[in-house]
């Protein structure tokens, strides 16, 4: 069967910069894949590069089979919805304004909606927990709230593929949660998903394989247990790490280790994050 998204060596430059070099990757339906990295190591241009919005200097990013630069910009959004790392929006649009945003692509020239339209806004809206907010402006949500808009603006696509920028940056522990939760939720249902998330833990958790990218390529590929134990890790964020268990979800926990050594009595333990 046909991987929903693929990318085979893609290449980018940005300002004279090699950002991408000759990264390959793909995901399937009913995937998570965590991208995880240190802050500029080019997470964010290759989702751009992945959902058509970033042109690859070389290599090729395929939907459903099908090159993305061969198809249009409505052909590509009906395939693959992104959720954007910046949740602020400039007008007072109501919430289920915005989430209908999200039927853009299917929507006549015309601009007539259709009852296919409305339903599908309603189950994303529900799915992503923000119906009881409707009626109001995005911009008397809190940042986790806001959040949650845009998932259910990206739900409500309905497509294969999900791309999201840092879904749980700057929000508080409980949103990030329930944001992740949700997103699980949308790959148990078949969908597949790719979203680069700066804390590892909360990727270890949620990510049934991750991609370690640093300096523009992929270091390392597994599953979490295998890429937070890799040398590639300490390399890439250039600290010692260790990596235990997590005593209530049982999932890999990653602590930076600083001092002469990890037994010393005065270590320092930070968890890693990379954006």
């Amino acid at each position: 069967m046909t991987s929903p998204l693929d990318a085979t060596d893609l290449r980018v430059r940005l300002g004279g910069e090699s950002v991408l070099a000759g990264v390959s990757a793909s995901v399937e339906r009913g995937e998570f894949v965590g991208l995880v990295g240190p802050n500029g190591a080019g997470k964010t241009t290759l989702l751009h590069t992945l959902n058509g919005t970033h042109s690859p200097d070389a290599g090729t990013v395929r939907v459903d089979g099908q090159p993305v630069g061969a198809q249009s910009s409505r052909e590509v959004a009906r395939q693959v919805a992104t959720v954007p790392q910046e949740t602020t929006l400039s007008f007072a649009f109501s919430v289920a304004d915005v989430v209908e945003m999200g039927r853009t692509p299917y929507v006549s020239r015309f601009g007539t909606t259709t009852p296919e339209d409305h339903e599908a806004v309603e189950r994303a809206m529900a799915a992503a927990e923000v119906a009881a907010f409707a009626d109001r402006s995005v911009q008397s949500l809190s940042g986790g709230e806001r959040q949650r808009v845009l998932l259910a603006r990206a739900l409500a696509q309905e497509t294969e593929t999900l791309l999201l920028d840092e879904p749980t940056a700057s929000l508080d522990i409980n949103h990030q949660v329930r944001t992740l939760e949700l997103v699980a939720d949308a790959v148990a249902d078949g969908r597949a998903v790719v979203a680069a998330i700066h804390d590892l833990d909360l990727a270890a958790r949620y990510c049934d394989r991750l991609l370690l990218l640093a300096d523009g390529a992929i270091r390392a590929a597994g599953d979490p247990a295998s890429v937070l134990a890799s040398d590639a890790l300490q390399t890439a964020f250039g600290v010692p790490t260790e990596l235990s268990e997590d005593p209530t979800t049982g999932t890999p926990r990653v602590t930076a280790v600083t001092g002469d050594s990890p037994s010393s009595s005065d270590e320092e333990q930070t968890t890693v994050d990379g954006e």
